[in-house]
């Protein structure tokens, strides 16, 4: 009965020892195979939880990065704006002075009574000597000289400008013109044609009209004048080099005229 105690004692302690001897032993196994730590899958919370930290720092730096963008974009729009409100304003004082010299202008020939300029001479001298009148009367006039009727007609038409009604006035220069080309008043209301265009704005109109007045009366006393004007004109059509030219003409062939010292001042700007 003892023996049987004894060996029934024996298997008891003997069973936990031989389960513990059937599990493997892993661990070396794994270390020699190579195998990373920690083991796949551990941490994986971990890991997600810092993937959620990343996404919100990436989408603060996309924002700055549209801000910064957005930054740059208005203040080239602010840029923009500055040169439009520059040029606005060159513009409006282009516009002043040319009404400011418009008015001493017609000021001066309203004191004047509206008188025309008188040719400096007959006009040109030919090979023999003689005298060759203008180019404007060398044509058959359109209608009778009759100076009372002239004069009325030529006033009438500078009320116009001191009205301000400059389109019915470059009308009104244009219809003198064309009845009365070889009036003692057409080299003046060729000039003032081209003055009251420039008023309006049409440039190439007002360049025609002040070129004419040297082309068809070249002994007038509006020459230095209208070419001054003209030069002005075809610097703002952004022709430098073109009115370098004529303000050169201007002071070397007028050089004891008011147009001569203006065009000395506008020459230096250039």
């Amino acid at each position: 009965m003892r023996d049987c105690r004894r060996i029934l004692t024996l298997l008891t302690l003997a069973l936990p020892l031989a389960a513990m001897a059937e599990v493997p032993v892993l661990e070396s196994s794994s270390m020699q195979q190579g195998s990373s730590y920690p083991p796949a899958g551990y941490g994986t919370a971990g890991s997600f939880a810092g993937a959620g930290a990343q996404a919100p720092a990436s989408a603060q730096g996309m924002l700055f990065n549209q801000l910064e963008q957005m930054q740059q974009e208005i203040a080239q729009l602010r840029g923009m704006v500055e040169e439009q409100q520059n040029e606005i304003q060159r513009l409006k004082q282009e516009g002043l002075e040319r009404y400011q010299d418009l008015d001493q202008r017609i000021s001066s020939g309203a004191a004047a009574g509206g008188a025309p300029a008188q040719n400096s001479a007959n006009g040109a001298v030919n090979a023999n000597g003689t005298p060759t009148p203008p180019a404007a009367q060398q044509q058959a006039s359109a209608e009778p000289g009759d100076p009372a009727k002239e004069k009325l007609y030529y006033d009438a038409a500078f009320d116009l400008i001191k009205a301000k009604d400059f389109d019915k006035a470059s009308q009104a220069f244009s219809a003198f013109l064309n009845r009365y080309p070889n009036s003692q008043y057409a080299g003046n209301a060729q000039y003032w044609l081209g003055e009251v265009n420039l008023a309006k704005g049409d440039l190439q109109a007002a360049g025609q009209a002040f070129a004419k007045v040297s082309q068809a009366y070249p002994s007038h006393a509006k020459v230095p004048d209208s070419l001054f004007k003209l030069a002005d004109v075809e610097r703002r059509l952004g022709h430098n080099d073109k009115a370098r030219g004529i303000l050169q003409q201007v002071i070397a062939q007028y050089p004891g005229s008011s147009a001569a010292q203006l065009a000395q001042r506008d020459l230096q700007r250039l």
